[in-house]
């Protein structure tokens, strides 16, 4: 892995008065289960039992769909830039009704208080800012999460980042939208009454800096250090909501937190639809930006790590 080949981010942190050190808050939330994971993943939700009886039939009806999808001459696909499955939209709703709550109902805990009124956007909460993978079951969950927070804000938009696409030669990980395209439901996505995804898709989606697909020449390292780099140097809000992928997240927290961190992260996924918030630091060394995730502020709202 990279990071067993980098220096400790924690030898670029002394404690030295004279060190410039920036901070951010992120809170990654993790996207519902795609149809890709329904296919090829058991999940917490069945036995391995039910999981190996039905994997041939859920092949089977997952090429089926994919042959519908072609002859139907529809831009969508079960497998490729996998959407959220039937589950993940239950997934996601859950998590959207948790977010509706009054904050001062669900917790006592002041700092858990503060981020589930940061997620919400509430008038009193400091700024924040919604990003996301450009993949599509990223996108549906950030809109459908806090779609209550976008209709009370219908300025605002999700900002998507090319640095944010999954680490896997997958075809789910590769997208499906052209460049600078506005993102179009999914099939599953459209026959779910409970969100406005079209709309939501259309007015509050910003797809400029979509590129497509991530290029030959990247990896997942240089994809999480130009997504660090974006959160300091072109995003002005202290407090940065991530829709994303648990491969992608685990690598953040195993790069990013110190070698000698035990902490689970580094591990264990986030869980579907999962929100985890920690401190992002930035210095420099050499004229080179270097960040790491200050261990102690690593936090689950929600969710969980599994």
């Amino acid at each position: 892995p990279a990071s067993s080949r980098l220096p400790d981010p924690k030898s670029f942190f002394q404690k030295d008065k004279e060190q410039k050190i920036e901070k951010k808050t992120i809170i990654f939330v993790r996207h519902g289960e795609s149809t890709w994971n329904d296919t090829f993943n058991k999940g917490p939700h069945r036995s391995a039992a039910k999981f190996v009886i039905g994997f041939i039939p859920g092949i089977i009806k997952a090429c089926t769909y994919e042959f519908y999808l072609l002859l139907a001459g529809k831009i969508d696909s079960w497998f490729y830039d996998s959407p959220l499955s039937l589950l993940g939209l239950e997934q996601v709703q859950t998590l959207s009704s948790y977010l509706e709550q009054n904050p001062s109902n669900v917790t006592k805990d002041p700092q858990e208080k503060l981020m589930l009124q940061i997620l919400r956007k509430d008038p009193s909460a400091p700024e924040s800012i919604l990003v996301s993978s450009s993949l599509r079951r990223a996108i549906s969950t950030v809109a459908a999460s806090f779609q209550d927070r976008l209709l009370r804000n219908p300025n605002e938009t999700i900002m998507v980042l090319p640095s944010l696409q999954e680490i896997s030669r997958n075809p789910d990980t590769l997208s499906i939208t052209p460049p600078q395209t506005n993102v179009a439901p999914s099939w599953v996505d459209a026959s779910y009454d409970k969100v406005d995804f079209k709309t939501i898709f259309q007015r509050q989606v910003d797809m400029n800096l979509h590129l497509g697909n991530k290029p030959i020449d990247t990896n997942g390292y240089k994809r999480m250090k130009e997504f660090s780099h974006v959160a300091f140097s072109n995003i002005d809000e202290e407090y940065i909501i991530v829709g994303g992928h648990s491969i992608w997240f685990r690598s953040f927290f195993k790069e990013f937190l110190p070698r000698d961190s035990a902490h689970v992260g580094k591990k264990k996924k986030v869980v579907n639809c999962g929100a985890v918030s920690f401190t992002l630091l930035k210095t420099y060394k050499n004229g080179e930006e270097k960040f790491m995730i200050e261990e102690d502020s690593v936090r689950v709202i929600y969710g969980g790590f599994k």
